[in-house]
């Protein structure tokens, strides 16, 4: 997704084809979007730790995140410009592109969504949807692009899960289907409940620390039930398979709603709803599954509209490395050491390094 080219630079001489280390349908192309301090570059921190990218947690109040990069980002703690990454989780390939909140920076956030497969919009779960959350779930829905929802910030006093939810379902007008429910909230948080899977899982907060699988509590095991049956039910509605199950009265395992429930994403009919909390660890490798799970692939997406430079007629062209290379030049950044740098988001086909392209 973000391949630096140089246009300036001497076409090669030798064709080399480099074999693809990672298959299409083992990419994600994702983008982190919310309204500003819902934690977005805190979230995006923690991916690029559990996921081996870093070896130490990088802070947005203490200058040291690796997403904000200007200096004036750092400063200000606020992420100004979108900053793209990469990192690997379950042998996928995730790209990610951390979008400014902002309501200055909006059209970063824009051009970034134009060339995203996928999105986690982050919410906070004391102020719930707030404006710019509105106009960044606008501009998904614009462009089609199929998202999770993460509700961060569960550690914080006000914290209010079931309140958020009904925000996004009535202030976004998304069919909001919680896939989690929180262990505890504000100061007695300390994991979530996986309701897919039936299971529970507990955070110490320490950054090292593996998640611990517990029992869910009994206290919870009533509202489990009834919320893996609100999925249950929704997604019956969608999926001919899960309907068949649900009017014989079969049970319905964790696989087959992991299907369903990708199929209903990646057509936006839903929205699965997460919870935890970047700034106490928790939360975060249950997010990079979910990421994997159900957020699209290339050739999940329909193919592009493009034009043919030699002919000006309009094509369509598909994700497929022998396909006529077809990009699309969404950001110019002047790097102090590289010159000026395009970022290509590729549609199609390969781009070799030293080539020269047609814009």
């Amino acid at each position: 997704i973000t391949s630096n080219v140089m246009l300036r630079s001497p076409i090669l001489k030798k064709d080399i084809t480099v074999p693809r280390s990672f298959p299409l349908e083992r990419i994600r192309n994702i983008g982190i979007i919310a309204h500003i301090d819902a934690g977005k570059t805190t979230v995006t921190e923690r991916m690029l730790f559990y996921t081996g990218r870093t070896y130490k947690i990088g802070q947005v109040d203490e200058g040291t995140a690796v997403m904000e990069w200007m200096e004036q980002e750092r400063k200000r703690g606020i992420t100004i410009t979108a900053a793209a990454t990469t990192c690997y989780w379950r042998n996928h390939r995730i790209n990610i592109i951390d979008t400014p909140g902002h309501v200055d920076f909006t059209a970063e956030v824009e051009r970034s969504l134009r060339v995203l497969d996928g999105g986690i919009v982050i919410f906070d779960a004391v102020a719930g949807v707030e404006a710019q959350s509105e106009t960044v779930w606008r501009q998904a829905d614009k462009y089609g692009v199929p998202r999770i929802c993460f509700i961060n910030k569960m550690e914080r006093i006000g914290a209010d899960f079931d309140r958020t939810i009904a925000m996004i379902e009535e202030r976004l007008q998304a069919e909001a289907l919680p896939i989690q429910l929180p262990l505890g909230s504000e100061d007695s948080f300390k994991g979530v409940i996986d309701l897919i899977e039936n299971r529970a899982w507990s955070f110490s907060g320490g950054p090292d620390a593996e998640p611990e699988e517990i029992g869910i509590p009994e206290s919870e095991q009533a509202k489990c039930i009834e919320f893996r049956q609100a999925i249950i039910e929704t997604l019956a509605e969608i999926d001919d398979h899960i309907l068949a199950a649900y009017l014989d009265g079969e049970s319905i395992d964790a696989s087959e709603l992991k299907l369903a429930m990708r199929k209903a994403t990646l057509a936006n009919r839903i929205v699965p709803v997460l919870c935890g909390s970047a700034l106490t660890n928790r939360g975060i490798q249950l997010l990079l599954d979910a990421v994997v799970n159900y957020l699209p692939s290339p050739i999940d997406m329909p193919p592009v509209r493009a034009i043919d430079t030699r002919q000006g007629d309009v094509v369509t062209r598909e994700a497929k490395d022998e396909a006529p290379f077809t990009a699309l030049a969404f950001k110019v950044v002047t790097d102090p050491f590289m010159g000026r740098l395009v970022y290509l988001r590729v549609y199609s086909g390969r781009v070799k390094s030293g080539a020269q392209i047609y814009n």
